[in-house]
């Protein structure tokens, strides 16, 4: 576990053992079976220090009482069509497993243009808590062996300067997972980057701590012969089969899309939700309306990386300014 002890562990466990019975329903829904697992995650998120740790896991779980985040899995996003119509500019997908069967998710850079900002928040904490609640647990099953985490595989295919619009949503969604799923993924694969990715990469990745550090890999080109060292070719994401297969491509054949909601994982995740719904409330109609998530306040981290990556892009814009302004001159040679 690193830097983490079991002694620190234990006085963890002390220490959660005092919280109201509220908080210690929820952390069973957090912990599923496994609570040193659990605080130890918590404790590696704040390095080793029991009472940063403690104060986090608190926060989290009454973040998660508070917006009935353990029955989010129960409430759809309808009608089907805004559901599709987010999954179309909301790009992630469970692409496949690795050999070692850890969930492999594929993200792209997505618009995030075709709803409000708390339809694509809750559809993320919606994969959050499928993956936790059933992807995990089966892939553990399967493998004889618990398994707590998943490999992201990042798209930078169409990475520009109007990602800039969509800094604070991401900043959002990523202080979301840094305070309540901390150290849910293994390794963060960057493939089909940009030179604007590489310029980016330059200022921010000083910024990062040195544990998310080392969790990330810039691979070349769309990482294909990389990626292959750890999973089959089945599981590759769609954008790395092969150069040039970035996530903005069209596919003709929607279900090896991974982000579509006709590829599998989507329509079993969709179906999952609706299920649950159908057990939870079962004389009442489904109602179109997002679930307003109360956000954490953003982490100095996230804050100040948002700032740093909002300020290179802006360069970039500037720099395309004088670019277009140099190319409409007319220059007189003398003639």
């Amino acid at each position: 576990m690193g830097m983490v002890t079991q002694e620190a562990i234990d006085q963890l466990q002390v220490l959660m053992e005092e919280v109201d019975e509220p908080l210690k329903k929820t952390f069973k829904n957090v912990h599923r079976g496994y609570p040193t697992e659990t605080l130890a995650r918590f404790l590696k998120a704040r390095e080793g220090n029991v009472s940063k740790a403690h104060s986090m896991l608190v926060d989290c779980l009454k973040w998660r009482v508070e917006n009935d985040i353990d029955g989010i899995l129960a409430k759809p996003i309808v009608p089907t069509d805004l559901y599709r119509a987010i999954r179309n500019s909301q790009l992630i997908g469970l692409s496949g497993y690795s050999r070692e069967g850890l969930p492999v998710f594929a993200i792209g850079i997505g618009t995030f243009d075709k709803a409000s900002v708390h339809y694509y928040i809750q559809s993320h904490i919606q994969i959050n808590e499928y993956r936790d609640n059933v992807l995990l647990p089966s892939a553990s099953k399967q493998c004889g062996r618990h398994i707590s985490k998943c490999l992201k595989v990042f798209d930078m295919t169409g990475l520009k300067l109007s990602a800039l619009s969509q800094i604070k949503l991401l900043t959002i969604i990523t202080t979301i997972d840094d305070l309540n799923y901390p150290e849910k993924t293994l390794t963060y694969y960057i493939v089909n980057a940009p030179y604007i990715f590489s310029a980016c990469w330059k200022v921010v990745k000083p910024l990062l701590h040195e544990r998310t550090r080392r969790k990330v890999q810039v691979l070349p080109g769309c990482g294909r012969d990389d990626l292959l060292k750890i999973m089959d070719q089945g599981s590759l994401p769609h954008f790395c089969r092969k150069e040039g297969s970035g996530s903005s491509q069209r596919m003709e054949n929607s279900t090896e899309n991974c982000f579509s909601l006709d590829h599998p994982f989507h329509q079993q995740l969709y179906n999952y939700i609706k299920q649950q719904f159908a057990i939870r409330e079962p004389v009442r109609p489904i109602r179109q309306g997002s679930v307003h998530v109360v956000l954490p306040d953003s982490a100095v981290e996230d804050m100040e990386i948002a700032k740093t990556l909002e300020s290179e892009l802006q360069k970039f814009d500037y720099q395309d300014e004088i670019r277009g302004s140099l190319d409409g001159l007319k220059i007189d040679h003398g003639k």
